[in-house]
C-alpha cells in the first residue's frame, strides 16, 4: 500500500483534527501558560533611538532594586565574530545575536539594549527604569531607495556588498546584489511589439500572529537548561540559544508548546537566550513574554519594497522578454529575501530572455524575518500588475494571455532548474471555466486575476511509529505543527496501516525524543514529515509481517499485509486466521519485544507549486474605500492530504494577503519611531472586512513524494495583491502601483484622475 491512489481510505478525507478539542476548550497550552514554581519575570530595556552608539551601560542601580535577581546585556552573551558566518539554518547568527541583544551601536527604535529577572512584573518594569544608557545619536535612514544612496547614514562599517566584482572596498547598505540571467534580452525586447515598464513599492508588514513571543526557561544545577516555548522549530530554539550562551547542544532541550501562529515570523527567536542567561545567573526559572507593542516594535515584519519590472510581447500574446529589479528592505541586519523574489518572479511563464535582479539592503528598521512564502508576494504584485496592463494593452483577455506564456512541463525556470509536472495550466483553466470569471458586475465594481509560485521545500525530518500494547498506533515528529501537520500524519498512518484513523495518535517530539528535525516553514512539512512517516510506516509492517511470520512459523515472505491485518500470501502459505495490530502486539514480548520504528531523512523532490486567484471589488468613488465583494482561489496542491486544512491554508493565504493589498503597513515619523504598533492602528482584515472565500483545490501529484505531496501554504498569499490592484483598474480605470492601496490613496488617485 502505498497510498498515492485514488481509492484511499483515510489519505484525503476530512478527518477529526487530533487538537481541536483541547483548542476549542480553552485546555491547550501555548508558550505564556508555562509556570514553575519560584519563577522569575523577564523584562527587556528597548532603545529610543533609531539610530545610535551606546557609550556606556550602567547596570548598578537596577540590580540593587529588590526583588531584581540579574541583570544583564551584551557583556553576558557569546559574541560572534563579523568576518565568518555562524549559520543555524538560514540564520546567520553573527546578526540574530546582535539584533537580540545590542551591541556597540543600536540600529532602530525598539532594540533591546538590557533585559532583567525579577519576582514580579512591576519590580522588573521598574528596574529597567533604573538602567543608565549614555547614547550618542546618529542620523537613520528608513526608505531603501534611500538607504542606497551614496550619502546615506552607513549602519555597519564591516558591509561590504556582496555578489559585486570586484568587491566594494567601503561599506555600504547594501548587502548583497544577485542575479539570475537566462537568453538575450536585447534580442527578446527587439522582438516585442509592445514593451511595458512599471515601478512598485511595497510597505513592510507584520506577520500578525496572535500569540506573542513568550517562553520559560529553567537551568539545573549542572547546567542543563530547559526551554518551554512556542516556535515554528524547537531544534532551531536549541540550536540558536546553545550557540548564543555557550552550552553545548546536548546540554539544551527544547520543549514546544502550541503556537498561535507563526506564519515565518516564529522561525527565529527573540527571548530564548536571553531568559536562559539570566536563569543561570539568578538561580532560578526566567518567563518572558512580549507586549503587543514589543512584537511590533521589535520582531521581524517582511521586507518593504522598491522595485522596477519590464516585459515586452508580441502583438499575438506571446512574452518575449522580463526584467526585474528588486531593491529589498533587510531592516537592521541583512537578510531580506531579494533571492527569493528575485527567482519567483517570472517562474509561473515559460519566457526565453529573462533577468532578474534583487538587493538586500539594510536600513534602521527591525530586523526583517521570514513571511509566507517569502519574497514571493511582493515579486507578484509588480510582475502580475505589469502583465494585466500588457494583456490590457494587447486587447489579450488576461487568464488566455498568462495561458498562452504558462510555464509546464519541461520549462525552464531563469532561477535554474527545468519543471518536471506541474499544475500552473490547470489553475488558469480552472479560473476560465470557473463561474465566477463570466459573473455579471455592477457600478464601480472590477474584476481582476493574479497568479503565484512558490518552490515547496524538503528537508531533515524524523518520525517514529510505535505499536502500543493494544494495537493502537502512536506517530510522533519533530515539527511544530502550524498547519495541521498532526491530522495529516493521522492520515497518511491510518491509509499505510489500513486501520480507522481513531487508532492513531500524533504528536510532536521535544528536542531529546525525537531525531533532528528543520522548522516548520516553506511548505515543507507535510511533504517531508509525511515521506518520513511512510517509510517508518514500512518499516514497521515488515516488522509486523516478520512477527505474524513468527507466530505462524512460517516464512515472512508468504506474510502479506492488507487492511490493517497479516494474511498468508496465498493457500500454499497455510489456512491461518489473519491476525490484526491488535493480535500481534498482544503477543509482541513472545516474539521480540516492543514493536517501533524511528527514521530520520533528508527529504528531497519537492514540487513547486502554483495559483490563480480571481477577485470582484467595488470601490466607493466618494471615500476610495474598496470592498471585497468575492473572491476564488485556484490551487494546484499536488495532493490534499487533509482538504480541510488545504483550503483553510489557502483561505488564510488570502485574507492575509488582502491585508496586504489594502490597508497593513508599517507607519514610521521623521524620528524613526514607528507609530502604530498595535493591532487598533495596524489595520489587519477581519472577518466581517472578507467574504467567503471559495478554495478550488486541484490536485496535480507530485511524483516524487509517496502521496503525490506538494506544499499549500505559501503560494495562496503570493497572487492577492496584484488581483485586488487588477481589480480596481478593472473597476476605476485607476492603476495604484503602491502598497496598501488604502481609502486616501485610491481617493487621491481618483481626484487625480478626475
Amino acid at each position: 500500500m502505498d497510498g498515492s491512489g485514488t481509492d484511499n481510505k483515510w489519505i484525503g478525507e476530512r478527518t477529526i483534527r487530533p487538537d481541536g478539542a483541547d483548542k476549542v476548550t480553552g485546555r491547550a497550552t501555548f508558550g505564556a501558560d508555562f509556570n514553575l514554581p519560584g519563577m522569575l519575570w523577564g523584562k527587556v530595556l528597548r532603545s529610543p533611538h533609531a539610530h545610535a552608539r551606546i557609550k556606556s551601560i550602567n547596570l548598578k542601580k537596577a540590580a540593587a532594586l529588590p526583588g531584581v535577581k540579574a541583570a544583564i546585556c551584551s557583556d553576558d552573551m557569546v559574541e560572534f565574530p563579523l568576518d565568518t558566518p555562524v549559520m543555524v539554518g538560514p540564520a546567520d547568527l553573527r546578526f540574530v545575536s546582535r539584533n537580540i541583544m545590542a551591541r556597540d551601536k543600536v540600529l532602530y527604535a525598539g532594540h533591546p539594549v538590557a533585559a532583567v529577572a525579577a519576582t514580579s512584573v512591576k519590580i522588573a518594569e521598574d528596574a529597567l527604569a533604573l538602567i543608565e544608557v549614555e547614547y550618542e545619536v546618529l542620523p537613520h535612514v528608513i526608505d531603501v531607495d534611500e538607504a542606497m544612496m551614496p550619502d546615506a547614514p552607513v549602519l555597519h562599517d564591516f558591509l561590504r556588498t556582496a555578489g559585486v566584482d570586484p568587491k566594494p572596498t567601503t561599506a555600504s547598505n547594501v548587502a548583497s546584489r544577485l542575479e539570475f540571467k537566462i537568453g538575450d534580452l536585447e534580442a527578446g525586447f527587439a522582438a516585442a511589439d509592445v514593451v511595458i515598464e512599471r515601478s512598485y513599492k511595497t510597505k513592510p508588514v507584520h506577520q500578525g500572529y496572535i500569540e506573542p513571543h513568550a517562553c520559560l526557561v529553567s537551568v539545573a544545577k549542572d547546567n542543563q537548561a530547559t526551554i518551554w516555548s512556542s516556535s515554528q522549530g524547537h531544534f532551531m530554539v536549541r540550536s540558536a540559544t546553545a550557540k548564543m550562551t555557550g552550552l553545548n547542544v546536548a546540554d539544551v532541550r527544547a520543549i514546544p508548546a502550541e503556537i498561535g501562529g507563526g506564519f515565518g515570523g516564529k522561525t527565529i527567536i527573540y527571548l530564548e537566550p536571553l531568559a536562559l542567561v539570566m536563569a543561570r545567573k539568578s538561580g532560578s526559572p526566567v518567563k518572558m513574554v512580549m507586549t503587543r507593542e514589543e512584537v511590533f516594535r521589535a520582531t521581524g515584519p517582511t521586507s518593504g519594497s522598491s522595485n522596477t519590472v519590464k516585459i515586452g510581447a508580441t502583438k499575438d500574446g506571446k512574452i518575449t522578454a522580463a526584467t526585474a529589479t528588486f531593491r529589498f528592505q533587510a531592516g537592521a541586519f541583512p537578510g531580506a529575501p531579494a533571492r527569493p523574489a528575485a527567482s519567483c518572479a517570472f517562474a509561473p511563464y515559460d519566457i526565453g530572455n529573462v533577468q532578474s535582479i534583487g538587493y538586500d539592503v539594510v536600513m534602521n528598521r527591525p530586523k526583517s524575518n521570514a513571511y509566507r512564502a517569502p519574497g514571493s508576494p511582493i515579486a507578484a504584485f509588480a510582475v502580475e500588475s505589469t502583465i494585466d496592463e500588457l494583456a490590457r494593452e494587447l486587447g489579450i483577455d488576461p487568464l488566455e494571455f498568462r495561458l498562452q506564456n504558462a510555464a509546464k512541463e519541461g520549462t525552464r525556470a531563469a532561477y535554474g532548474p527545468t519543471f518536471r509536472k506541474v499544475g500552473f495550466v490547470e489553475t488558469l483553466e480552472a479560473a476560465q471555466k470557473h463561474p465566477h470569471y463570466s459573473a455579471p458586475l455592477g457600478p464601480n465594481q472590477g474584476r481582476g486575476v493574479a497568479s503565484g509560485f512558490w518552490f515547496n521545500v524538503g528537508g531533515e525530518s524524523s518520525a517514529q511509529i510505535h505499536i502500543n500494547e493494544d494495537g493502537t498506533v502512536t506517530v510522533i515528529t519533530g515539527h511544530p505543527d502550524i498547519g495541521g501537520s498532526r491530522a495529516s500524519m493521522v492520515n497518511i498512518t491510518a491509509e499505510m496501516f489500513g486501520i480507522d484513523y481513531h487508532l492513531v495518535r500524533a504528536q510532536i517530539g521535544d528536542t531529546n525524543a525525537i531525531g533532528i528535525s528543520a522548522t516548520t516553514g516553506g511548505s515543507r512539512v507535510t511533504f517531508s514529515a509525511g515521506m518520513a512517516v511512510t517509510q517508518v510506516a514500512e518499516k514497521v509492517i515488515q516488522t509486523l509481517r516478520e512477527r505474524a511470520a513468527k507466530i505462524w512459523d512460517i516464512e515472512v515472505d508468504a506474510v502479506v499485509w492488507e487492511n490493517g491485518e497479516a494474511r498468508p500470501a496465498g493457500s500454499n502459505a497455510g489456512d491461518f486466521e489473519p491476525l490484526s495490530l491488535a493480535d500481534i502486539a498482544a503477543k509482541a514480548a513472545a516474539t521480540g519485544g516492543p514493536i517501533t520504528g524511528q527514521i530520520s531523512i533528508n527529504a528531497q523532490g519537492a514540487a513547486p507549486a502554483f495559483a490563480t486567484h480571481i477577485c470582484d471589488v467595488e470601490v466607493d468613488p466618494d471615500t476610495g474605500r474598496v470592498e471585497i465583494l468575492r473572491y476564488t482561489a485556484m490551487q494546484d496542491v499536488g495532493r490534499a492530504i487533509h482538504p480541510s486544512y488545504v483550503e483553510g491554508q489557502i483561505q488564510g493565504g488570502v485574507a492575509q494577503g488582502v491585508g496586504w493589498a489594502l490597508n497593513e503597513e508599517y507607519i514610521y515619523g521623521d524620528d524613526g519611531q514607528m507609530q502604530n504598533p498595535g493591532f487598533l492602528d495596524y489595520r489587519m482584515p477581519v472577518a466581517s472586512d472578507l467574504p467567503m472565500i471559495e478554495a478550488v483545490v486541484i490536485e496535480i501529484p507530485n511524483d516524487a513524494h509517496p502521496h503525490g505531496v506538494r506544499g499549500v501554504g505559501e503560494v495562496p498569499i503570493a497572487p492577492p495583491m496584484a488581483a485586488v490592484a487588477n481589480a480596481i483598474e478593472s473597476a476605476m480605470g485607476l492603476r495604484l502601483n503602491d502598497l496598501p492601496m488604502s481609502p486616501p490613496k485610491v481617493l487621491a488617485g481618483l481626484d487625480a484622475k478626475r
